[in-house]
């Protein structure tokens, strides 16, 4: 019999998940913890295989527990659970012990191959988290922001940056407007940039433009 734990402070989120797994495997026992620190004491008094734990809940917060859990039962797979954006938390969930982060919002069949994966002795993340953790890890090995950017673009950051509109760019370029606006999102989020105007001081300061 496999045990879950399933930390969550919202009970209909709890049942919720208990289904999924119900249904994806008979052979499944699940416990309940509605913080915390309940979490802890059952990890700390039970032997599971893995925690599903919610990162926001009353009392410590999800990545203090995570800490602590791991500390004394380092072995432990923990996938993380959130209603946040990846961006916000993954990235320092995974740090801090977490074996995956799922959002809420993801499908079912996604959560229970995360959970297959983790309890596999691997680590899941989305493909879109896999990539920010990639150009993390390209950013630690000395490459400057704008040296992450495809050759497409790095050439519409250098048209944001002299000042084209999208819609501008998109003519120039021969494409549409639509997607010229995902070159753009992508740029900010590599850039780690909020917008038009951080991209365009970050490209006049390393002479990108003139």
């Amino acid at each position: 019999m496999l045990k879950i734990l399933i930390a969550d402070d919202h009970a209909i989120v709890r049942k919720g998940l208990m289904k999924i797994l119900k249904e994806s495997d008979n052979g499944i026992s699940v416990d309940e913890a509605g913080h915390g620190q309940e979490a802890l004491a059952r990890v700390l008094q039970t032997r599971y295989e893995l925690v599903l734990m919610d990162i926001s809940m009353p009392g410590r917060g999800g990545l203090d527990v995570l800490k602590e859990m791991k500390s004394h039962r380092p072995q432990l797979p923990v996938l993380m659970l959130s209603m946040h954006p990846e961006e916000e938390y993954a990235i320092r969930a995974l740090r801090a012990g977490a074996s995956g982060y799922v959002t809420k919002d993801s499908a079912a069949e996604e959560l229970v191959g995360a959970i297959r994966k983790v309890l596999s002795g691997g680590r899941y993340v989305s493909s879109s988290l896999a990539e920010k953790l990639a150009f993390e890890m390209e950013a630690d090995a000395g490459k400057l922001p704008h040296e992450t950017l495809s050759d497409r673009e790095y050439q519409v950051l250098r048209m944001i940056a002299s000042g084209k509109t999208v819609t501008e760019i998109g003519q120039e370029l021969s494409l549409s407007v639509k997607t010229i606006s995902t070159y753009r999102s992508r740029i900010l989020e590599k850039m780690r940039a909020k917008n038009n105007a951080e991209l365009t001081r970050y490209a006049f300061a390393n002479r990108l433009v003139s």
